[in-house]
């Protein structure tokens, strides 16, 4: 097993580089597409106490964002598959960096929620289009890999954020900072414009290369339309895996600073290293889940085996988190959080995978649109159920149960519906269709 491992290996190597390429500006991307997204949360003091929001107020402009992030999330996964990569996701970048660059100009509350429901919508397009690039750049065996890689740029954009902002906002105010980071941003645009290219339509990539990234079977060539997909459970099971697990991430995202400052006393100085410390165990676990299942199956294991095992071990990890309210030691609670973060993001770098493991590349950016506005619409639930929980109980308990238990919940429906992770019979699609 060992002897075929190095072989899979150095035909890698030979292969060429390229598309790791690709995966770092998907990764610089989406650290981008996080630092848009958690400006108005670092900055919420001083914008509340300029603009007189009470956190009701603050609440809706959120929900604003998350309504159009499922919207957006199920068009965008449309638009990929039809448009290819290179233009979806630059249409996606170019519309949700103009809304972030637009929040510098709102003057009230409903300003705001316009700005914010422009930047889901927008921001939506981001895992849609770098899952299609991945799969148009990467054979399936290094496919999970290449997405906990750029899927921990959003650990990045959440640990770079409270850095750079504040300093920004110091110097030149916070209108600015909305607009400067912006006008940074487009530089990736151009780059992303400038390089990207499908794998034979790019020059300088071998032909060793293009071999390695087309060594799959041969897919359907036909876009395949939601209703069709829908009939599908596998398309079932990523939706309700989406469901269930992705509103912990939001918990996490929108409710950790607030857990941390009442249950620690912390405030908005001290509980930054806590965050950092989360953060970075969130990005060491997006990338350790995807390099996970991909050595399982360079040594043989089936894609079946290689993501289930890989996300059982996920969902393992994260049911710590129910004794977070019983630990009295600050850093002590970060370990088992962060333990949970990371136990996420290597849960999301393999179920984001499931998709090409399962459908033809025509179909992957639909499939993960659907479960996207899946996800989103379980993370808006998760957040009045948070609420709810906290205004009447003032407890976490019931929230941590919720988190530690779903992933659980989540692959054993998966398991259910999917037995076998395996491509879906081309010939029953093309049957549909006929």
């Amino acid at each position: 097993m060992a002897e075929a491992d190095a072989v899979i290996d150095r035909a890698a190597e030979r292969a060429g580089r390229y598309r790791w390429v690709i995966c770092g500006l998907l990764f610089a991307a989406t650290a981008i597409n996080y630092v848009d997204r958690q400006m108005i949360g670092v900055l919420k003091p001083t914008m509340s106490a300029e603009m007189h929001w009470t956190e009701s107020t603050y609440a809706d402009i959120v929900i604003w964002f998350q309504f159009a992030y499922a919207i957006g999330y199920l068009g965008f996964g449309k638009l990929v598959d039809r448009i290819g990569a290179r233009w979806g996701y630059a249409l996606a970048f170019t519309l949700w960096t103009i809304a972030h660059m637009l929040h510098g100009a709102a003057r009230n509350a409903a300003q705001f929620s316009m700005v914010r429901f422009l930047l889901g919508i927008g921001e939506s397009g981001n895992f849609p289009g770098g899952l299609k690039a991945v799969t148009e750049w990467f054979p399936a065996r290094e496919r999970a890999l290449a997405t906990g890689i750029f899927n921990a740029g959003s650990n990045v954009g959440a640990i770079v954020t409270p850095i750079i902002v504040p300093i920004i906002t110091i110097a030149m105010g916070w209108r600015a900072a909305f607009v400067i980071t912006g006008l940074f941003s487009f530089v990736w645009l151009a780059v992303w414009i400038a390089v990207y290219r499908r794998p034979r339509e790019k020059a300088g990539v071998s032909a060793a290369e293009i071999a390695w990234i087309e060594s799959d079977p041969a897919d359907v060539g036909e876009t395949i339309s939601w209703t069709r997909l829908l009939r599908y459970r596998q398309t079932w099971a990523f939706a309700i895996g989406k469901f269930l697990t992705d509103p912990i991430w939001w918990l996490f995202l929108f409710w950790l600073p607030d857990y941390l400052s009442k249950r620690y006393d912390l405030d908005l100085v001290s509980f930054g290293p806590p965050l950092v410390a989360i953060y970075v165990l969130s990005d060491l676990g997006s990338v350790a889940g995807g390099f996970a299942s991909s050595r399982l199956l360079r040594h043989g294991f089936s894609a079946n085996a290689a993501r289930k095992l890989t996300m059982l071990g996920c969902a393992i990890l994260v049911l710590p988190i129910f004794f977070t309210q019983y630990t009295h030691n600050l850093w002590a609670a970060v370990g088992i959080i962060g333990l949970a973060t990371a136990a996420h993001q290597a849960w999301s770098a393999n179920i984001y995978t499931l998709p090409s493991d399962m459908f033809p590349r025509t179909a992957v950016g639909s499939v993960i649109g659907i479960g996207g506005t899946a996800g989103a619409i379980g993370g808006m639930v998760m957040a009045k159920f948070t609420g709810y929980m906290l205004d009447t109980t003032h407890s976490y308990t019931l929230i941590f149960a919720v988190a530690g238990s779903v992933y659980l919940i989540a692959l054993a429906i998966i398991q259910l519906l999917v037995p076998r992770v395996e491509r879906v019979d081309v010939a029953t699609l093309e049957a549909d269709a006929a």
